[in-house]
This record gives C-alpha cells, sequence and structure tokens, in this order.
C-alpha cells in the first residue's frame, strides 16, 4: 500500500479493512500456542489501522494485501479451541494486527467471540486493540459485552507528538483510545491501558496518567516489553524512536 506519514487512521482503517475482509472472512497468517499470560491460544490476524515503528508484524500490515487465506469466524474459533485443548489452555487472544478496523471486522470478532464463549464458558479471551476504531465509534462497544472478555487497550505514546511519531497517524487523532477506554469502563466492560515502557521517559509516563485521570478513566496502565527484533530496532531508529 502506497503511504506518506502522516497520514489519516480512519482512511487507512477502511482502506485495509476492504483488503483483509472477504464476506465475513478474515485473512490471517497462522494459528499458534504462545507463552504470554501464562498460556494463550493465539490467532495472527493482518491488517491495522496504525503502522508502529515496533510492530513485530510490521511488514505484514504495511502490506496486508499479500496475505492470501481467508478465515470464518467458526474457523477461526475452531482453530483456536483446538489448540486449547491440546495444551491445557483456557485464555484465548487475536494478535498482530488490529482487530477492529470497521464494522465488517468488528462482526466477524463478534462471530468468534460468541462461538469460543459458548463452547468454553470460563475460558477468557483477551482483546489486544489499540482502541483507535472503538474511540471512533464508540456506540459499537457494546457488541463487545461479552462476560470473557478483556480487552486490553495498547497506547502507542504518551503526547500527540509520540503518538504521531511511532504509529505514523495524525496527532490529532492521539485521544481517540482514550474515548474507547472511557466508553467501555462507563458500560461496565473490563478494559485497562497499556503502554510500551521502554520507549518513554518516568516523566512522559507520569503525563500520560495524569491525562487518562483528567479524561476520567480510572483503570490502571499495564507496561508492556518491547520485542526488539533487529528490523524493529532499525524500524525505530529510522523514525528517530530509540532513546539515546
Amino acid at each position: 500500500m502506497k503511504l506518506n506519514f502522516p497520514f489519516d487512521p480512519l482512511e487507512r482503517s477502511a482502506s485495509v479493512e476492504s483488503i483483509v475482509m472477504r464476506d465475513n472472512k478474515r485473512a490471517y497468517h497462522r494459528f499458534r500456542s504462545a507463552r504470554y499470560y501464562g498460556g494463550i491460544a493465539t490467532a495472527d490476524a493482518v491488517g491495522c489501522s496504525f503502522l508502529c515503528a515496533y510492530c513485530w508484524n510490521y511488514f505484514r500490515n504495511l502490506n496486508p494485501g499479500q496475505s492470501k487465506e481467508f478465515y470464518s469466524a467458526h474457523r477461526v474459533a475452531t482453530k483456536l479451541l483446538s489448540i486449547a485443548q491440546k495444551r491445557s489452555f483456557r485464555l484465548f487472544r487475536i494478535t498482530g494486527a488490529e482487530p477492529l478496523l470497521g464494522e465488517k471486522s468488528l462482526d466477524h470478532l463478534e462471530g468468534v467471540l460468541e462461538i469460543i464463549c459458548q463452547a468454553e464458558p470460563e475460558s477468557v479471551f483477551i482483546l489486544e486493540t489499540n482502541g483507535f476504531f472503538l474511540g471512533y465509534r464508540p456506540e459499537l462497544a457494546e457488541k463487545l459485552n461479552f462476560k470473557n472478555l478483556r480487552i486490553r487497550v495498547c497506547l502507542k505514546g504518551t503526547d500527540e507528538e509520540s503518538f504521531e511519531l511511532i504509529t505514523g497517524a495524525k496527532k490529532e487523532y492521539f485521544e481517540y483510545p482514550f474515548r474507547a477506554l472511557k466508553e467501555l469502563e462507563r458500560q461496565g466492560i473490563q478494559a485497562w491501558p497499556a503502554l510500551m515502557e521502554e520507549l518513554f521517559y518516568p516523566d512522559e509516563i507520569d503525563y500520560l496518567e495524569k491525562r487518562l485521570r483528567d479524561f476520567g478513566i480510572s483503570s490502571q496502565l499495564e507496561f508492556e516489553s518491547l520485542e526488539a527484533y533487529p528490523f524493529v530496532v532499525e524500524n525505530m531508529r529510522k523514525r528517530g524512536i530509540l532513546k539515546e
């Protein structure tokens, strides 16, 4: 995809969704067990509204049209349930991309959740999202009111400037994930913000936490760890993100 920085993430979301969604099927590139959260059945999707410099799936999300295989919600759920059964996992997730690009991808996710929650009523599904689409369309958060669902909203900066530098998206969209978090809290859906701690100084993190409180968000900030693959380090160097 041709892309000029900074880009409009609304336009990118719509464009990417049109590529990675085919009817109610979505592009995925693998299904696996993963060590995170103590062991979790994982589906790696393709396509994101942002293009974060530190993303481990950067090149697939840069060119989502390269993915050739599309999966229905039923097929995704079946693969995840099979992994969980073999490994005795009770945790599920979709990662590697943004699960919520628009209404079509939301409907697909909703289908996956319905099947897994019915098959494993005591399981937990962890939704890893950048919160952008839910911030743009907060009224759609009600579609995610599953008792098994936990939503981790991954913030991509501590202010407008760092957000634009990291994501490639225009800085005016920085607070959209805040809107998502506030609406999720209002609806009683368990959600919290997360941040890549290594990229920021303590005073920058303090500033972000204050802005979250001022926005009316009470959930505690979780800290993520950077997966410093060589290409990730090079991407961050090109964007001028690395701390000296």
